[in-house]
């Protein structure tokens, strides 16, 4: 039974037990995302394609880029008529270009674009809620338990513990 002092904790415990719940599935996205994003540096999880298609002659780099839709490409060196970029070719007197296209499949792709959405994104605002929501988990955790208690005095060596290991991520 909940007596009169342990109201406030009850209704934590309880909005935390229920927001967990309903939060599960988006918190399992934000892990795999996670997950990949860190591999984003490499082609890992990616899907290579490989394209040939013909764009306009005598273009340089940038414009090749903007073509493409490749960011920074370079030609890292040219022989004759054919230039070469990182996974590509391009005939600068036939506009031929030959390269391979990697990407994120459909469904890991849009779950790592929600994971990095800004305010240009239409769903941004859940980034917003989730964000808070775990916030919410982080403060709530601390009031559930009794002041002074067993439970609260080593939760917060564990608490102690993460931020350390935080700072440590973070300035290392």
């Amino acid at each position: 039974m909940a007596t009169p002092k342990s109201t406030g904790a009850l209704k934590a415990r309880i909005i935390h037990r229920y927001l967990g719940f309903f939060l599960a599935g988006i918190m399992a996205m934000y892990a795999i995302s996670g997950i990949t994003l860190v591999f984003r540096n490499t082609d890992l999880f990616k899907i290579v394609e490989p394209i040939e298609q013909t764009v306009a002659a005598d273009l340089d780099a940038e414009a090749l880029g903007r073509e493409l839709r490749i960011r920074r490409l370079r030609f890292e060196k040219t022989e004759g008529d054919l230039a070469y970029f990182e996974d590509g070719t391009y005939n600068t007197a036939t506009g031929q270009v030959s390269y391979v296209s990697k990407k994120l499949p459909f469904v890991l792709d849009k779950i790592t674009h929600l994971h990095k959405a800004t305010t240009n994104d239409p769903l941004y605002f859940l980034n917003i809620f989730f964000g808070l929501s775990l916030l919410f988990f982080v403060i709530s955790a601390f009031w559930m338990y009794l002041p002074g208690g067993p439970i609260l005095r080593k939760g917060l060596w564990f608490t102690l513990g993460g931020v350390v290991l935080t700072l440590i991520m973070l300035f290392v």
